[in-house]
């Protein structure tokens, strides 16, 4: 069967994919279209399998908040360039995860892949990978997490698309939220209070700076003594409440916050590609390779 320029077309437009590729699509299914396409997603599945182990370090950070104020969802997907992240494909496609998460408030990265993506009649995961086949690129869902408040607010500061910073507090206002939602961006604390250090944390620091204090070959006590001061300093900078707020550095956030009536029930402060170990290119050597054959 012949195959036509308008029947190309028609097939580029219903796929994505690239005139040749589509060509030859039709070609191998006699002309059928939808043989085709059936068959251009098999093989493009295929693609996208023996691509998920290619490094995701790129990406976006989205956050959507209900139209009460009530609940939010952080989500963070991952992509192999910025020259993806960047485009619009692939931000409607986070958003539209952001909203399935807070849709349905699935347990896991797992349930959510299998929920019917927002906007669409197939899951994310099938989404997922037909953007990978068509795109040619490693997407991966790594991360969200769902937050619901009762007697607070939500509030949120997006730093580009790399980062986004989730605050539930009580009192305050909108101007108060997304300053410490700045702040946290900026200072990037563990944890909102004292009593919020993981024990293991605070443990094996103690180890360390005791360590550090015992070296000077002060008595034991003056030891204890040092180590308590280093402990309180450690605490402060790693909490929220003990940190400098960056807009006014002579007070605390916990000042800033008691000033105005005010207080941080918790965050989420997610940074693209935070924790993924990168694979380190060197394009010269790269291309002196394939000079050399």
């Amino acid at each position: 069967m012949q195959i036509t320029a308008s029947m190309v077309k028609e097939l580029r437009e219903r796929t994505g994919s690239g005139m040749m590729e589509c060509k030859k699509a039709l070609q191998e299914a006699n002309g059928d279209i939808d043989v085709a396409i059936e068959n251009m997603r098999k093989s493009g599945l295929a693609k996208a399998d023996k691509k998920s182990g290619r490094v995701a370090a790129e990406g976006r950070v989205v956050i959507e908040i209900s139209d009460d104020g009530k609940s939010a969802a952080v989500v963070e997907v991952n992509c192999e360039t910025d020259f993806v992240s960047g485009g619009d494909d692939f931000l409607s496609f986070v958003q539209a995860v952001a909203k399935t998460a807070l849709a349905n408030r699935p347990a896991d990265v797992a349930a959510l892949s299998e929920m019917t993506l927002e906007g669409s009649d197939e899951s994310i995961e099938t989404v997922r990978k037909e953007m990978v086949a068509r795109i040619g690129e490693n997407i991966q869902l790594r991360r969200f997490e769902i937050v619901e408040t009762e007697n607070g607010q939500l509030g949120k500061y997006m730093h580009g698309n790399r980062m986004g910073v989730l605050v539930e507090m009580e009192g305050g206002n909108d101007e108060l939220i997304k300053d410490i939602a700045m702040h946290i961006a900026a200072s990037n604390p563990m944890c909102v209070s004292e009593d919020d250090v993981p024990a293991e944390v605070l443990e094996k620091e103690k180890e360390i700076l005791r360590a550090q204090a015992l070296e000077s070959g002060k008595p034991a006590d003056i030891v204890e003594k040092m180590l308590t001061g280093r402990i309180r300093k450690y605490l402060a900078e790693i909490t929220l409440l003990g940190q400098s707020f960056v807009k006014d550095p002579d007070k605390t956030v916990e000042t800033l916050l008691s000033d105005a009536g005010a207080k941080v029930n918790r965050f989420v402060r997610y940074e693209v590609g935070e924790g993924i170990e990168k694979k380190q290119e060197n394009f010269a050597d790269e291309v002196m390779a394939q000079v050399n054959g």
